[in-house]
Parts: C-alpha cells; structure tokens; sequence
C-alpha cells in the first residue's frame, strides 16, 4: 500500500518570516498536528505542537527559527517505508511530494487509520514500552517540561503519594495553560501571570482519569481508543488493575511495529538517525547482535535505538543521550547513556545494555540450579 491516497493537501502553511505569535495562535485555535513553513512559497520546514513547550524562543521571533526540517516522502511510497521515515525522523508529519512540487503532509494518523484493520493480529503486549517515566502530583509545570525535554516525550503520567496512577500531563495541556489568556483563578490564586505557570503544581493541569489499556487487549482497540480522542498514547495496566502502571503504548510504537520485519538480521531502527555521525547503521546492529549472542536463549525480534541531542557541548562536540530497547522472547531488555557524540553515548548505552543482558541471563542460571536442588529435594 502506498500513501497516495493517505495524504493530504489540506494543512496549514505559513512564512518563515511569521512572529511566533501568530504560530501560537494557530496551535491554540485550530490544534493542527503541524504547521508547514515556507520561503518564498517553496516549502522550507515544519514546526510542531511539541517544538513549543520544548523551546524558550520569544514570541517576537519569527516562525523560521524554530522550524526544523521534516522527512520528504513520495506520494508513491510504500506505507511501511513512510512509518519508518516519521518513526526514524522523531515526526508525526511529514510533507508529500510529487516529484519537486510540495503536493501536501501525512500525518502518523493517517497511516493509522488506513491500517487499522490489519492491526488485530497484535495484542498491546506485543509492542507496550516498560519503563515510563513518571512524576508526582506536586511536580511544578516547570520541572515537567524539563522531564519531557529530557527523555524526549511527549506525555508522562502522574503518580501519587502512594506512587499509584492518578492523571497523565502532555505537552498539549502545558501549551494550552501557557497560552491562552489566564484569567480564571487557580489554586494558589496565580491566575494572569504566564511567568508563574511554570510555578504550578501538574496536578492542576493533568488529565484525569487516565485512558489505559490492558495487556490483552488488541493494538486495533488501543489505536482506536486514542484516534477517538485524540490521544497519542494509552497507559498499560495490568489486567484487573487501572493504578498501577506496567507500561505505556503510543502511536509511535503502533507506527514502529509496522516497521518490523522478518530478516536475516535483526530488524534496528534509529529514531533521529540524522545524530549518528560517524555510526554507521549496520555498525548499530552488529554491535547489538555480539551482547544478545553472549545470552544464547534470547532471540531479538526488534530493536530500537533512540538518539537525542542536548543544548550542552564539549569543543564543539554536542551532548547527546542514546536510549537501545530490545525486544525480544525473553521480554523487554534496555540501557541508556551520555556523552559526546553519537558514538561515545552509544557504547555507554551499549555497555549498560550488556549488564542488563548478563544479569538476566544470570537470573535464569540462579532459577534453573534453583530448580535442581528442588528435583533432587523431592527425589529424597
């Protein structure tokens, strides 16, 4: 399936040359998934809803210092490719061309929808992520912000004392507290005073309750659930159980399992491949594949390396932070580290990765001579 008829040519374009104001508005009136920049009307970048809670840029600066570049696609591209190029590239829009002529976007709901129907083979288990950041209901808006743009996300859920799920907070709820005109008192009566949002407790601004899934339930409910009601991903609860969180699914991880595929090497994607420098992909996955062979048992059916760039820099060289998951038939396995470079930061998490893997493959040692001593006990 290709995407020629997914896209769209219906989406919102503005000049690199627009106040950032006016953007802000635009996200604020009309919530669309992305705005297209443009430079003498040929297309030049995208800007996000997700740019804004992330950046400190004025309102006064124009539109073309906060737009980054996007993945261009074909209108005849295959749908698979197109969920790699969004998933790869750290995007939920990507504009549509048709030879050197902007024709539209497609938007990671596009694609979505148009495979809904095939996604009833997979469960939530399948492609849930295990390790979720959270933070606590007396968290300040500002220390969230600073969360999301830490771990690159989008959405965290918010625990209480008890450290059960009560609320989730996104980047939709700050932008639409910071922007819109604060004339209604909240509690600690800070109403008016945008320099004071960050102030705010998230519980003041958190949805809740949460929208969850269960383990079992099919990525087709999940997804539909979040097209819905425009949510871009459902926390994963236990069976039976809707305060304690096992995990969190999301568009993007819906996006990320059309990807897979079944070859003779495991299959890798790199979100933000445009960090890898001197890495080369295949170099990624060799060195993955070594750490999974020295636990035999474990058979790797996806893996995803996610790099992300700090503002920090040694000698020109930028901070970046690289997170590996692996998925595979002993469960989830992950390791995460900095440092300077795609290449140092990857090792780091490489090595942590490598921990995780012994330690596991330990813990499977322990249980089976555990399980010895139990078959001799009872030969007794």
């Amino acid at each position: 399936m290709n995407i020629a008829d997914i896209a769209t040519s219906d989406f919102v374009a503005i000049d690199a040359d627009k106040r950032l104001g006016k953007v802000r508005s635009i996200f604020e009136r009309e919530n669309p998934k992305g705005i297209v920049v443009t430079e003498g009307g040929e297309y030049a970048g995208i800007i996000t809803q997700k740019q804004f809670v992330q950046s400190h840029v004025e309102d006064d600066a124009k539109a073309g210092a906060m737009m980054r570049s996007a993945p261009r696609v074909e209108r005849t591209d295959d749908v698979r490719e197109v969920a790699r190029v969004l998933v790869e590239g750290g995007s939920k829009i990507a504009p549509v061309f048709e030879g050197d002529k902007l024709w539209g976007i497609v938007t990671g709901d596009a694609i979505l929808e148009a495979v809904l129907d095939n996604l009833d083979a997979l469960t939530v288990a399948d492609i849930y992520t295990e390790n979720v950041v959270t933070v606590t209901e007396d968290t300040h808006v500002g220390q969230a912000i600073n969360s999301l743009r830490e771990h690159g996300i989008s959405r965290v859920p918010v625990v209480d004392v008890d450290g059960h799920l009560s609320g989730m907070v996104t980047t939709h709820d700050i932008v639409d507290v910071v922007v819109r005109d604060m004339t209604k008192a909240t509690r600690g009566d800070r109403a008016g005073e945008v320099d004071r949002v960050l102030d705010l407790p998230v519980y003041d601004v958190m949805n809740s309750p949460v929208a969850t899934a269960a383990m079992d339930d099919s990525v087709r409910d999940a997804v539909e659930r979040m097209l819905d009601n425009d949510y871009a991903g459902l926390v994963v609860t236990p069976d039976g159980d809707d305060r304690t969180i096992a995990g969190i699914v999301t568009k993007t991880d819906v996006l990320r399992a059309l990807t897979f595929t079944e070859e003779e090497h495991m299959d890798v994607q790199i979100t933000n491949v445009s960090l890898l420098g001197t890495l080369e992909r295949g170099d990624v996955r060799e060195s993955i594949e070594e750490v999974v062979d020295k636990y035999q048992e474990m058979q790797v059916q996806h893996a995803h390396v996610r790099f992300q760039q700090h503002k920090e820099r040694l000698r020109g060289t930028p901070l970046i932070q690289c997170q590996i998951r692996l998925r595979t038939n002993k469960g989830q396995a992950a390791g995460s580290g900095e440092g300077y470079g795609a290449d140092t930061a990857f090792n780091v998490a490489l090595d942590k990765l490598e921990r995780n893997v012994l330690e596991r493959k330990g813990i499977q040692a322990d249980e089976e001579y555990r399980g010895q001593l139990l078959r001799k006990l009872g030969e007794l």
